[in-house]
């Protein structure tokens, strides 16, 4: 590890685990309220528990990007991070706030004016926007002081964003309609917007280290893709105006721009995978190259596909607040999002604890169960999302008869959801838990001749 500062990473992407076993552990148990309506409904109602499922996940992404951050910033500044106090200042802040957070959900402690995935008390919005200033003061820092690249500058202005427009959350103005178009200046542009230009800038340093492409090649695709996840994401946000009240003009604008943001994910897809067919370096850690090449898949598939299969105005007029929503949010924040955190855990990890190459197969292992639990909770979300639209809004069944004809998909969803939870046990201990002495000496001895070479 070339430079000591990056050992901050390992705290963000300790929590980031932690948070994200509660995040899956909720998320099954809100899928088994699907199927047994009344388990836990006067101790843990489906509201808090689907609180607690949804913004665990946003928390810790956060602390992925953060440790992201944090990890490459150095080797592309070519300079230590400029204050690791503040660093670990910034986790205590946003950390504690998370927890306190959740901990408030469960005594129905939300913020008066609680809106999806912004439900957090105005302390703990307030919290994150310290903890996010600290953030960007000490990468911005270190950036300006070192040496600047593509890979740093997209990273930047992706960090930049996620604060920015984070600060529409504490708008809620009394308009119903003017309410939806702010908050979902947040929803959106996050996670259709800045979120995927960390997502490039990452998959870009993953690149660039485990395939031995010239950077100037990695910089040009990674340009290209921010372009277009621009271009497509930014009046995207119309696909979300459909229904709110907002001016009809929007079902066009959305509908136009929404489907082009299948265009970026495909370009990540032929990035990544032409990158490692060009490359030059036979890297040791397949498993991350692995968790980098699904990430760019998946995300095509669940924010690309899934996402054009009912953003037209003329399709969502259906399926609006159906499970094809759901199927679909489930995939996209997967592939694009817990992919790519992943990945760079999976590279970064072995180098942060002096353990290479680990335990490989076992983390590969957990990608194809933890990806296989996701594609058929998707796949189940969707016929059942079908079926509830046809019986629903063709044929004006009523909400709670449609839903008991989808039991059998929410069976199936709840079988894959525990799938899903073992692979993301079986990743937490594939990266946290030393394999045999044997083993350790043995890739030791390996590292060793690896340097002398």
């Amino acid at each position: 590890m070339p430079y000591q500062t990056q050992s901050i990473a390992k705290t963000y992407w300790l929590g980031a685990m932690l948070i994200f076993a509660v995040q899956v552990s909720f998320g099954l148990l809100g899928g088994l309220v699907y199927v047994l309506p009344n388990f836990l409904a006067d101790v843990l109602p489906f509201n808090v528990i689907r609180m607690i499922h949804t913004n665990a996940l946003i928390v810790w992404l956060l602390l992925g990007f953060f440790g992201a951050a944090y990890y490459l910033v150095p080797e592309e500044a070519e300079r230590e991070i400029y204050s690791p106090k503040l660093a670990y200042i910034q986790f205590a802040i946003f950390f504690l706030g998370a927890l306190a957070a959740v901990a408030g959900y469960l005594f129905h402690i939300v913020a008066s004016d609680a809106r999806s995935y912004l439900e957090q008390p105005l302390w703990v919005k307030l919290g994150i926007i310290v903890a996010a200033l600290i953030f960007l003061f000490n990468i911005t820092m270190t950036v300006l002081q070192g040496r600047k690249t593509a890979i740093t500058n997209v990273l930047l202005l992706g960090l930049w964003g996620i604060a920015v427009f984070f600060l529409f959350s504490l708008y809620n103005p009394a308009n119903l309609s003017e309410d939806k178009m702010f908050w979902w200046y947040v929803v959106h542009l996050w996670v259709e917007g800045v979120w995927e230009l960390v997502m490039a800038s990452v998959l870009a340093f993953l690149m660039l280290k485990m395939t031995g492409v010239d950077r100037e090649v990695i910089e040009k695709w990674l340009y290209v893709i921010v372009a277009t996840a621009l271009f497509s994401g930014i009046l995207g946000t119309g696909h979300h105006y459909y229904w709110i009240g907002a001016p009809g003009y929007w079902q066009w604008i959305g509908s136009i721009f929404s489907s082009l943001e299948i265009v970026p994910f495909f370009g990540m897809v032929l990035f990544t995978f032409t990158m490692v067919w060009k490359g030059r370096r036979d890297h040791p850690n397949k498993a991350a190259l692995l968790w980098s090449l699904g990430c760019s898949v998946l995300a095509f598939f669940g924010a690309g596909v899934w996402g054009f299969l009912h953003t037209l105005h003329g399709v969502n007029f259906y399926t609006h607040g159906t499970q094809v929503t759901a199927a679909h949010g489930h995939l996209a924040f997967y592939g694009a999002y817990v992919c790519l955190n992943l990945a760079i855990m999976t590279y970064a990890f072995p180098q942060l604890l002096n353990r290479a190459p680990y335990n490989q197969v076992l983390n590969m292992l957990s990608f194809w169960v933890l990806s296989g639990g996701v594609v058929f909770m998707t796949v189940s979300l969707t016929f059942a999302g079908v079926l509830q639209t046809h019986l629903e809004r063709v044929m004006g069944m009523s909400y709670m008869d449609a839903q008991d004809q989808l039991g059998l998909f929410y069976i199936m969803r709840f079988g894959a959801g525990a799938v899903t939870v073992l692979g993301a046990l079986l990743f937490i201990y594939s990266l946290l838990v030393p394999r045999s002495a044997e083993a350790i000496n043995r890739n030791g001895a390996t590292r060793v001749a690896a340097a002398a070479e």
